[in-house]
């Protein structure tokens, strides 16, 4: 049972996270063999001030000015 667990930052439609579920339900299918019903998806969705790249965060919390 292949299971995929996808972290993003949080603000995407329900729409949007169901069409990637699908995708990556089809991947997992075509590349590995696994059969539909036994791929399990897990999407953790995080504040973009708890998502950083280049040791820069993506956002600040509601209130915040400054990083200390």
């Amino acid at each position: 049972m292949p299971i995929v667990e996808v972290t993003m930052m949080e603000g995407r439609s329900f729409a949007a996270k169901e069409a990637m579920v699908e995708k990556v339900t089809v991947a997992l299918m075509e590349t590995v063999g696994a059969p539909r019903d036994a791929v399990r998806v897990i999407i953790r969705e995080v504040p973009p001030w708890h998502f950083a790249a280049g040791g820069v965060l993506k956002g600040k919390p509601p209130g915040e000015s400054a990083i200390v």
